[in-house]
């Protein structure tokens, strides 16, 4: 079978396991850790504390420091309300499109990965090419978090590339991410007596009018990051939940919010900055009449931001095997950041388009699933040498 053919197959078998993030990804796993072995290649499953998750690890090549990851996330988005013409966990070709849920988001590069690993074992590389999937990337990233402290006693590889859908073309920065649940409890009675009341509703809303001024103030004077759109930091609240009538004050109210910077900002002043305005300004009228009126801040997700200098090794190395002579940045985010973070110089780059991820009807073009089989072939030459 050729490369594209594998690949194409491949595919077919992970659009096939409903990945969505809610679910397990075990049998998704299983089934890349059975196929690697057909094929001579062992991997490392790690599961995460519930035993619902997993990672995959493989390596070929030398047991040695230096190399190549590819990283892709095997979860994906729900198809919840969309309009799919049949079912979206069966892959369809129409027309070159290859349609699926998580087609694009990014079952596309880890199909093409998986197909070119016994390739790669039998060249007689210098250096590794270690394959990496991952767990919960739509939600919170806890597979690429839990995979970097996971590596050892493995060698590190020399760097990333994370396949999140670019149309093959190199990305050195992206925005960080990171969000919250934010509750907050009162005490509830009748509005007529609302003195003798703590509204919960009233808190939180000034902690999202905080929020709101937050976000006008980056917009208004912000640092400036070019190749961004925005070019700055954003604030974002994005859900408010509270009351039940309108005659019985609220005794809890909840919210969640989404912070995503530029390099060089951090999501975490942002959250200080609003903890400390609730405890000061919000809080203290509901705990003059409830003590035991409380404020709860939950971390939902954290992606640090991905910075790669344009002149680095890895960009200039992706730039000529994808025959690009520029880089680019987006403003989402992916699981680079984490490990860049981690000390692993990496890069995004992998077929499909950000326009099609999540939607109704996802696609990759079958064009773009050979041109990067075409490009990990091309890499895996620069492992010989």
């Amino acid at each position: 079978m050729t490369q594209l053919g594998e690949a194409l197959g491949l595919l077919d078998r992970l659009v096939g396991f409903d990945t969505t993030s809610r679910n397990s990804n075990l049998d998704l796993i299983r089934d890349v850790e059975a196929w690697l072995a057909a094929h001579g290649i062992a991997s490392r499953v790690t599961l995460d504390a519930e035993g619902r998750k997993a990672n995959l690890h493989a390596m070929v090549g030398p047991r040695v420091a230096g190399g190549v990851a590819l990283s892709a996330h095997v979860d994906c988005v729900p198809v919840d309300g969309q309009d799919w013409k049949a079912d979206p966990f069966r892959l369809r070709r129409e027309a070159g499109r290859l349609i699926g849920r998580g087609t694009s988001d990014m079952k596309g590069f880890a199909a093409c990965a998986i197909a070119m690993m016994p390739e790669f074992a039998a060249m007689e590389l210098q250096r590794p090419v270690h394959l990496w999937l991952t767990h919960d990337e739509e939600t919170n990233a806890a597979g690429a978090w839990r995979l970097v402290t996971e590596l050892e006693p493995d060698p590190l590889p020399g760097c990333c590339i994370v396949g999140e859908p670019t149309g093959m073309a190199p990305v050195i920065g992206h925005k960080g991410y990171a969000s919250w649940d934010v509750a907050v409890t009162g005490l509830s009675g009748h509005s007529s007596r609302a003195t003798e009341t703590a509204n919960a509703l009233h808190a939180a809303a000034e902690g999202a009018a905080f929020l709101a001024r937050r976000a006008r103030l980056f917009a208004r004077l912000g640092r400036r990051a070019e190749g961004f759109e925005p070019p700055f930091t954003t604030v974002h609240v994005g859900t408010f939940r509270a009351g039940s009538i309108l005659n019985i004050v609220p005794d809890r109210a909840e919210l969640t919010f989404e912070v995503r910077t530029v390099p060089g900002d951090e999501a975490e002043a942002v959250l200080a900055e609003f903890r400390a305005f609730m405890e000061t300004e919000a809080m203290p009228p509901l705990r003059a009449v409830h003590p035991g009126a409380e404020l709860r801040i939950a971390p939902r997700s954290v992606l640090p931001p991905l910075d790669m200098a344009e002149a680095a090794p890895l960009t200039l190395l992706v730039q000529r095997l994808t025959g690009r002579n520029s880089a680019g940045r987006v403003s989402y985010g992916t699981e680079a950041g984490v490990y860049q973070r981690a000390g692993i110089p990496t890069i995004v780059c992998g077929p499909g388009h950000i326009a099609q991820a999540h939607q109704p009807e996802e696609w990759v073009a079958e064009s773009e699933i050979e041109s990067c089989l075409g490009f990990l072939g091309r890499l895996a030459g620069t492992l010989v040498e």
